[in-house]
Formats: structure tokens, C-alpha cells, sequence
């Protein structure tokens, strides 16, 4: 792989105990997936003793089907150096993408802001999406009573279900309507023992890789949200989400210093918000990413998806009043032609 190809990270996570494990099994058994490189907590977390052949580093082991698995010890940026650095010496296989897994109580927002802060990070790896397990047996009773479980819903391009062979039917239906509110723009998935297409974890994502389209329609998913100003459902722990939208065309330097207030003076109330902007003059869209106070650099689309050239934000956040959000977006007044 040349050494400035930017590898896509797909973040997983999800509570104590709600499958992330069983998932990367089963990815790490699939031949299609061998090219990726999988960060963990500690290699006890995954059952692949038996398969290891080799260790590259105290960290760092290759797989016998391919994948390399790297121990993570809290400091997922030496993780991502050291294996960069391994790669581009050839200590370890090519690997075309990354899957981390955070432990089960991370609060997901200041990894994902690593990938955006960190310059050799940043340079070298990009966020390709966030996927979310939700125990099917346990995942209500999780959500009432631990704040950072709703956090990494509300966070989440994918939302997977798992151990549905453990719960009753009305239960999961359930349980999936309580996701959908919190997060109508991700994708829910459901899974027993692992039974899932690794491909639908990897590909949650606006990046999906050196070769491959982007799919800006899908990331956003904006008409899942509710647009702004219609009476909003009331989720646990004041969760909301809502899109907002204007069909006039704006100067990218109005929306990035829109955009930069807003995560300045709300970032603490912001977990995500996503959109695509139409700027004059640009024959696509902007897409523009940001996660709490971290406002990503924008991507320059070549195409919009469809006819709608509209610009369209969505949010999903803790306690975020609309008004106060509206305000900062509106486009600036004209000025008056005496002003001029």
C-alpha cells in the first residue's frame, strides 16, 4: 500500500457485554476482511489465540488468516503510529482498513476527535463510521440506567442488535423503536451469535476506501430526522435530534464560521452532527462532520447524490435548543448597498 493512502477506521463499540466481541470473530474468520487491521483492549477479549503465527511487536500480531490484531493499552495513537510505521516497513501485511474497539464504558466522542487532532492520525487514517451493539436481552434496562450507553447509540452510523436468539420478539421490537428514536438516522441491524455480514459493519461510513464511491446519501440519511421546528418526542436523558435546512446556496466561509461557533459555544451539548452544504460554484456538496467541540474538515463531494441540492444538517445531541441552533445557521443578512 503507498504510504500516503488513507486507511478508513470503523469505530465499534457498545456496553459491557453486548457482542462486540462475537462480531470481530467473526470478521476475523472471513477471508474477504483479511486486509484489516483490528485494535483491541486485551487479546483475551477475542477468541484468536489458537489462530496467532507470529508477533511483529509486544503489541502487534498477524493472524493466520491475514488480519493483523493489535493490543490496545488506552493510547489508541501510538496504536495507529506503530502500526503505520509497521506497515510502511513491511514488519506487518498491507492492511486497507482498521477496526477499533473501545471497551465497554468509552465514551466514543474523543476517539473519534483523535482521528481529527492528531496529525500523523489524521494524515495517515479516517473515520469510516461508528457501529454500535445494543444487548437484545439486556439493552433497556442498559440504556435506563447508564448515560454513556445512550451516548454511544446517539453516536452510531449502525446500530446492531445482537443476541436476538436470547429475547422474545416483542421485546427486540421494542427495543428497536427505542433506537430508532434515539438515533433515527443509523441503520439497525440485528444479529444472533455474530450472524452478520461483516461487510454491513464496515461500510457505515461517507469514506469507504481507496476505489470506492462515497456514499453521502446513505452517511446523511437526513430524512430520518425530524426537521427542525416540529414538535420534537422526548427521549431518556433529554437525548434529541433534528435536521435543519435552507435551499439557499451559502459562502463556505458564513457556514464554517457558523459551524465553529456552534461547536465552540455547544460542543459540551453536541454528540454528532453531519450535513451536506451547498456552496456557489462547487458543482457537489461539502460534507461536514462534527463531534462535540470537534469540527472535522470538510470533504469537497464531486456530485451531489440526487436532484436535491439543498443544504441539510442533521444533529443529534443532549439538551440542544433549536432556536439557539437556528440562529447561528441563518445566513447572514445582505448588506444594505450603502454599506457596500
Amino acid at each position: 500500500m503507498p504510504a500516503s493512502a488513507i486507511t478508513p477506521v470503523t469505530v465499534l463499540t457498545g456496553f459491557l457485554g453486548s457482542g462486540k466481541t462475537t462480531l470481530l470473530d467473526r470478521l476475523v474468520r472471513d477471508k474477504r476482511f483479511s486486509d484489516t487491521a483490528i485494535l483491541v483492549n486485551e487479546w483475551g477479549e477475542v477468541a484468536i489465540d489458537h489462530a496467532l503465527v507470529r508477533a511483529s511487536s509486544d503489541n502487534v500480531v498477524v493472524l493466520a488468516g491475514g488480519c493483523i490484531c493489535c493490543r490496545v493499552a488506552g493510547d489508541v495513537v501510538r496504536a495507529l503510529r506503530e502500526l503505520h510505521f509497521q506497515r510502511a516497513g513491511g514488519a506487518v501485511p498491507d492492511f486497507r482498513r482498521a477496526v477499533i474497539e473501545t471497551t465497554g464504558l468509552a465514551d466514543p466522542a474523543p476517539l473519534l476527535a483523535t482521528l481529527v487532532e492528531m496529525p500523523l492520525v489524521a494524515a495517515r487514517f479516517s473515520l469510516a463510521g461508528v457501529v454500535t451493539t445494543v444487548d437484545a436481552e439486556h439493552g433497556d434496562h442498559t440504556l435506563d440506567e447508564h448515560p454513556e450507553s445512550v451516548k454511544q447509540v446517539a453516536m452510531a452510523d449502525r446500530v446492531v442488535i445482537t443476541k436476538c436468539d436470547r429475547a422474545p420478539a416483542a421485546a427486540i421490537t421494542r427495543l428497536d423503536a427505542r433506537l430508532a428514536a434515539l438515533n433515527p438516522g443509523a441503520t439497525r441491524l440485528q444479529s444472533s451469535r455474530g450472524d452478520i455480514d461483516p461487510a454491513l459493519l464496515l461500510e457505515t461510513g461517507l469514506y469507504r476506501g481507496p476505489g470506492r464511491p462515497m456514499d453521502s446519501a446513505g452517511w446523511l440519511n437526513a430524512g430520518a430526522y425530524r426537521p427542525m421546528g416540529r414538535r420534537p418526542a422526548r427521549h431518556a436523558q433529554d437525548i434529541v435530534s433534528f435536521a435543519w435546512s435552507t435551499t439557499q446556496p451559502r459562502a463556505w466561509h458564513d457556514v464554517e464560521a457558523a459551524l465553529e461557533t456552534l461547536v465552540s459555544l455547544r460542543g459540551d451539548r453536541l454528540l454528532r452532527m453531519k450535513g451536506l452544504v451547498n456552496v456557489p460554484g462547487e458543482a457537489g456538496p461539502r460534507a461536514v462532520h462534527a463531534v462535540q467541540h470537534t469540527l472535522y474538515p470538510s470533504a469537497r463531494l464531486p456530485a451531489w447524490p440526487d436532484a436535491d441540492h439543498t443544504t441539510r444538517l442533521v444533529f443529534i445531541g443532549r439538551g440542544l435548543e433549536e432556536l439557539e441552533i437556528a440562529g447561528i445557521l441563518e445566513p447572514f443578512p445582505h448588506p444594505a448597498p450603502s454599506q457596500r
